[in-house]
């Protein structure tokens, strides 16, 4: 993907994930799975919909009486955008202060580390 994803509010991802887990799905069908959580009507769902029609995060396919919606952008696209967005605001670009932050505030479990060791080993590698 050649240009970012649109930035997409935390409401806005929660629609968004429920049409990244199948797509297409009509607002209300989007309402019925977060509503209970949420808290959110119908009209919450279409004017968190329209934002991200607007926003190109979504497209909108007339059917019948209502629209169907599924993602325009793939949702690797935008976690990986989403996530370095957040290293660049909070640790000013650097992973390692991030690693660290986390280390510091939760035990890493042996799966984590031998992640980061794999991570670290490729990197040298590569």
């Amino acid at each position: 993907m050649k240009n970012p994803p649109p930035p997409i509010s935390d409401a806005e991802a929660q629609v968004m994930r429920q049409l990244w887990q199948r797509a297409p799905k009509a607002a209300d069908e989007i309402a019925a799975a977060l509503g209970p959580q949420q808290g959110w009507q119908l009209a919450t769902v279409k004017t968190l919909l329209n934002r991200l029609l607007k926003k190109g995060a979504v497209t909108a396919e007339r059917d019948g009486r209502r629209f169907l919606y599924a993602p325009a952008i793939p949702e690797d696209a935008w976690v990986a955008d989403a996530g370095l967005s957040l290293i660049d605001r909070l640790f000013g670009g650097r992973l390692a202060p991030l690693v660290a932050q986390f280390a510091s505030e939760r035990k890493l479990t042996d799966d984590d580390l031998a992640a980061l060791k794999a991570l670290l080993k490729e990197q040298e590698r590569g």
